[in-house]
């Protein structure tokens, strides 16, 4: 009988989403409450790498949505290791974070062009308007959270805000990087002398998975 996985592409989502749970903690490593000021926009970009991978190798609104899913346990995951409740600045306004990238990418892709999704400069173009965009409605956190986004010192102005510019930046590359790394992968799944059948096709997704918590609870006990 076939195991052939329900939702498509499942284990590279799986091995997106604990990639992009164990980078973030790394990334985050020591923050006890705010980003250290350019730290939240480069971790923007890391995120919309994923996320627009997820979206590349799915096509469907699916992929973002597992890939967001795997890295917000990821951060449950922080939450007990580190003793910090879920509603900390540390952990709750890293996760709003994490659904407003997913949900910023996934309203704009439908309004580029396929032509444009297939070059370069279109999915820098999506990959700077979804950061603008995320970076936007992070000031929103506080009404979901009860945690109010961390300010430039000595302004009002939140941190996402303030270096937009950098989140944009950087996701200009990410993004299409993040496209590249799922055709990528899809040629490498159709190419490969090394055809995994039935159960065997989950031993990757799954080794991943599990290499990813692994380092993160050693990461997080040194």
């Amino acid at each position: 009988m076939s195991a052939k996985p329900r939702v498509p592409n499942l284990g590279f989502l799986i091995i997106c989403g604990s990639v992009w749970g164990l980078s973030e903690a790394a990334l985050g490593a020591g923050l006890e409450s705010c980003a250290r000021f350019v730290s939240g926009s480069i971790m923007t970009g890391v995120a919309l790498f994923f996320i627009s991978a997820a979206w590349a190798k799915s096509r469907r609104a699916f992929g973002p949505a597992i890939v967001v899913g795997i890295a917000l346990v990821f951060k449950l995951l922080d939450s007990v290791l580190l003793g910090l409740p879920i509603r900390h600045g540390a952990i709750a306004n890293p996760m709003f974070a994490f659904v407003t990238e997913g949900l910023a990418f996934m309203i704009l892709v439908p309004f580029v062009a396929e032509a444009w999704k297939r070059r370069a400069v279109g999915q820098a173009f999506l990959g700077g308007f979804s950061a603008l965009a995320a970076v936007n409605l992070f000031p929103l956190v506080k009404f979901a959270t009860g945690i109010p986004a961390c300010v430039y010192p000595g302004t009002t102005t939140a941190l996402s805000l303030y270096y937009a510019p950098i989140a944009v930046g950087v996701s200009l590359i990410t993004v299409p990087l993040g496209i590249a790394a799922a055709a990528r992968a899809e040629a490498f799944e159709t190419s490969s002398a090394l055809k995994l059948t039935g159960a065997r096709q989950w031993l990757i997704p799954t080794a991943a998975a599990s290499l990813c918590l692994l380092i993160q609870v050693l990461f997080r006990s040194i």
